[in-house]
């Protein structure tokens, strides 16, 4: 029954071609320590399907990327994500599914539900359609005879999560202000792998506790204990994003080997080495929340 493993045993389950979401919602709660190993990796060829952040553009930046499923790809604060936004202009990304908001959640809801798509209005009269021929529509069945987009199932091979807390057997919780659809996520992906702020042999929850527990453990194929493993995006309410380090990344993207000169410095080195780099776990944990 226990789950823990690496970041390393965690990227070991990934192979070339697979289909990989990431939770968490442009620059927050991203399972950041999970992708510096997958950039450590040989692994390619991936589909990597996200409320888009720093994840997508590194690692398309990286060459792991063969096919984008996104609704935005954004550091929110740097509105459009730096080398995500490189790698289109030069078009280095083939094949993408570019979807409304709605719609990427209606597909990870009928992966989740085992279903091969769910209706919806979403989508309809705009490009999406046109961006996305292979979207197909559905008459209603019923009296009204409504035309709606039927959103395909989003069904993952694999889900990598970054939460507050987790036990040993898969049980988590989720206490920032927002949990995103990470939910949606687990349920949609074959294996799921949650890394975590902080790790219990077993969580003992009371009531009021027991609502940040947003997925069932039978769902969580393992478990990585990363303090600080969503720098640099934000992990509330523990830290808030480290703006610092996305414009050093941001300015990777501006320049002739900037990218190889950013693995060198904080990718190569490893999540210690990587954390010092940061300031250590002292400064880490003074970052301050954005306020929207």
């Amino acid at each position: 029954m226990n789950k823990q493993m690496t970041t390393r045993d965690a990227v070991a389950l990934l192979k070339d071609g697979m289909t990989v979401g990431f939770g968490g919602w442009g620059p927050r709660r991203k399972p950041m320590a999970v992708v510096r190993e997958i950039l450590r990796s040989d692994v390619k060829g991936l589909t990597v399907v996200g409320y888009g952040g720093p994840e997508m553009g590194m690692l398309c930046a990286a060459g792991k990327v063969r096919k984008l499923i996104f609704c935005f790809a954004t550091l929110d604060a740097i509105p459009l994500e730096p080398w995500f936004r490189k790698c289109r202009q030069v078009g280095q990304i083939k094949e993408l599914m570019e979807l409304d908001e709605g719609m990427y959640q209606w597909g990870l809801r009928a992966a989740g539900m085992r279903l091969p798509f769910l209706p919806t209005r979403c989508g309809l009269a705009t490009d999406v359609t046109r961006l996305n021929p292979e979207l197909k529509t559905i008459r209603s069945p019923y009296d009204d005879g409504e035309v709606l987009l039927a959103m395909p199932a989003l069904n993952l091979d694999i889900s990598f999560l970054h939460v507050n807390e987790a036990d040993r057997l898969g049980n988590t919780l989720i206490t920032g202000n927002d949990p995103y659809f990470d939910h949606l996520m687990a349920r949609a992906s074959a294996q799921c792998v949650v890394s975590c702020e902080r790790i219990s042999d077993r969580l003992e929850l009371c009531a009021e506790q027991a609502r940040f527990n947003l997925f069932e453990r039978y769902l969580v194929t393992g478990v990585v204990h990363a303090p600080f493993g969503a720098h640099p995006t934000t992990c509330a309410p523990e830290y808030g994003w480290d703006m610092t380090h996305l414009k050093r990344y941001a300015e990777s993207a501006e320049g002739d080997g900037g990218w190889a000169a950013y693995m060198d410095e904080f990718i190569h080195v490893g999540e210690a080495d990587y954390q010092t780099k940061n300031g250590g776990q002292d400064r880490l944990r003074t970052l301050a929340l954005p306020v929207f």
